[in-house]
């Protein structure tokens, strides 16, 4: 399962809460079309934060973890860089960069609910990373950050979630300085074909119920995530994206048959 943390209300927000905050069907026909997406999104993530560590390995099948160090080992992290990681969730890949030579990490969510995990989380690191790591609530599509402050910014299986993904890597490119590296992951389909006919199945139909049960939600967070991938943009528009940001020698490389994408780019 995915790391889909990002959300983008103000943190003062109130996260919604109940039933009348779920995804109902006509909505998921096309969520990021939705007007309320960024307080559902929010809920939903508070509503799955206890579960989702749990959900993300046994859905992933233990995959989600090597992707991120496939995403860690895109950054080339030198000694002394500065790692913002958006849509940090329960800091899962913000761990994974505070092992590397950076100097500071500093994971940002807009959902309290996750980053109560994730700071729980990080005191099991040993001494020297976790003094580099810092978790902060903010929003992707304004970070409270200086003009060419990061040598890295990440964000995992989140960009999808956020309202605005143009004014978010808009963000990432205006904090990152001349040389820096964005990196995302996010969530593909595989070509035409059995794969994708077991993704299809398995990501729509299967996972959907087995996550839903372990994790009790009552928000749709598991029928939202099928839907929010098969319907934003794909990997040419991603690109595209990058470029019109102002991003050079951009990637974008497939894992595990196309069902995860790294994306890299270089800011100008």
């Amino acid at each position: 399962m995915p790391s889909t943390s990002d959300k983008v209300t103000p943190p003062s927000t109130p996260s919604p809460a109940g039933p009348s905050a779920a995804w109902t069907a006509d909505e998921l026909a096309n969520p990021h079309e939705h007007a309320l997406k960024a307080g559902k999104v929010r809920g939903m993530f508070a509503a799955i934060a206890a579960s989702y560590d749990l959900n993300n390995r046994l859905h992933s099948l233990g995959r989600d973890q090597s992707w991120r160090r496939r995403a860690v080992r895109a950054a080339a992290v030198k000694p002394g860089d500065v790692v913002v990681d958006v849509a940090c969730g329960t800091g899962d890949l913000t761990e994974l960069f505070a092992r590397t030579p950076a100097s500071r990490v500093i994971g940002i969510d807009f959902t309290p609910e996750m980053l109560s995990v994730a700071r729980r989380k990080a005191t099991a690191l040993p001494p020297q990373a976790h003094g580099k790591v810092e978790y902060r609530e903010g929003d992707a599509q304004a970070l409270q950050l200086p003009d060419a402050f990061a040598d890295v910014v990440s964000i995992a299986f989140g960009i999808r979630n956020v309202v605005s993904p143009e004014t978010a890597v808009r963000e990432f490119a205006r904090i990152l300085k001349p040389g820096g590296r964005l990196i995302i992951l996010e969530f593909g389909r595989p070509p035409a074909g059995p794969a994708r006919w077991f993704n299809d199945f398995y990501c729509g139909w299967l996972m959907p119920r087995t996550a839903t049960w372990i994790s009790g939600d009552r928000s749709g967070a598991y029928r939202y995530l099928p839907k929010s991938v098969g319907t934003f943009m794909d990997r040419a528009a991603m690109c595209r994206l990058l470029e019109q940001a102002g991003f050079r020698e951009i990637q974008a490389r497939g894992m595990t048959l196309g069902i995860c994408v790294c994306y890299r780019g270089v800011k100008s």
